[in-house]
């Protein structure tokens, strides 16, 4: 066990940057940022510091908030729908029950609703329990303040997020299912697990073709998904975790294409997350480690 609090809370500070911004690779930016500032404090000025984790949150806060201005301007001019870069995650992290919805993308499309200080109050205080006194140093508002911000933001999840969680063995039998209808081209089988008002969200970011607007309805998804199989170049999927949850990865000509995270809910899948956007997906090669 490291005595850097750095390095031992790499993990941790990654998981807030990534849920703050959505964004694996701003999220290892700030990273970054944070072992520069820590870095220049030098020996003495580290060990003065009375709780590492604490003061390495809250410069990640910081930065996070500082940058996520910036990605606000940014994504006004996004082409199309907007979601977050998927991360391959083990089975494992499923488990923890809390660290899974936090990093979900129903859950990261609903923050990017909330304004930066309260997705950043939100997050500190429901993920990761820190105290109102530390959130209010890393925000820069009173603890009052941040008592009524974190009110307002439960409210405005609580209206938005998913209210049923599945098992992962549940998740898991749905997601087969609905990967062998679409390897399959069996339309049947794939509006038999489709919930009729099943949702998809595509992002292709103007880099690739995907569609600017959700598609609703299961007739609409299961023709489109159904007629990948009689595509004339080589089409295969492949069940992978991406962000806690079940998914899958869909390669054509033997390049990936679509990473797609899919939310399971009566035994059905009802929404769909489809990444198109090359650049969201470079990370699909290498498991991230998240940690609370």
């Amino acid at each position: 066990m490291t005595d850097d609090p750095f390095v031992a809370h790499r993990n941790l500070l990654f998981t807030v940057a990534y849920e703050l911004l959505g964004s694996a690779a701003d999220a290892e930016d700030v990273v970054q940022e944070t072992w520069l500032r820590w870095a220049d404090l030098g020996d003495d000025g580290r060990a003065e510091v009375r709780d590492g984790r604490a003061y390495l949150v809250r410069i990640v806060t910081r930065q996070s908030l500082n940058r996520m201005r910036t990605l606000a301007r940014r994504r006004e001019d996004y082409v199309g729908e907007w979601l977050p870069e998927p991360l391959l995650t083990s089975p494992d992290v499923a488990d923890d029950v809390e660290l899974a919805d936090s990093v979900s993308f129903a859950m990261l499309t609903v923050l990017e609703t909330l304004d930066p200080t309260g997705r950043a109050v939100f997050v500190l205080r429901e993920v990761f329990d820190v105290p109102y006194d530390e959130i209010a140093e890393a925000v820069g508002k009173s603890p009052a303040a941040v008592r009524q911000i974190a009110h307002r933001s439960r409210e405005h999840v609580a209206a938005r997020r998913p209210r049923q969680r599945v098992s992962r063995a549940e998740q898991s039998v749905v997601v087969d299912r609905f990967l062998a209808a679409v390897r399959g081209g069996d339309l049947q089988g794939l509006l038999d697990v489709l919930a009729p008002d099943v949702v998809v969200v595509a992002d292709g970011g103007g880099v690739v073709s995907a569609a600017r607007h959700p598609i609703v309805g299961a007739d609409k998804v299961a023709a489109f998904l159904s007629g990948l199989a009689r595509l004339t170049v080589e089409f295969a999927t492949t069940p992978m975790w991406l962000n806690g949850a079940p998914a899958a990865r869909v390669d054509l000509g033997g390049e990936l294409n679509t990473a797609m995270s899919l939310v399971v809910e009566d035994g059905r899948i009802v929404r769909i997350y489809a990444v198109r956007n090359p650049h969201k997906m470079a990370r699909l090669g290498e498991e991230t480690t998240l940690s609370r």
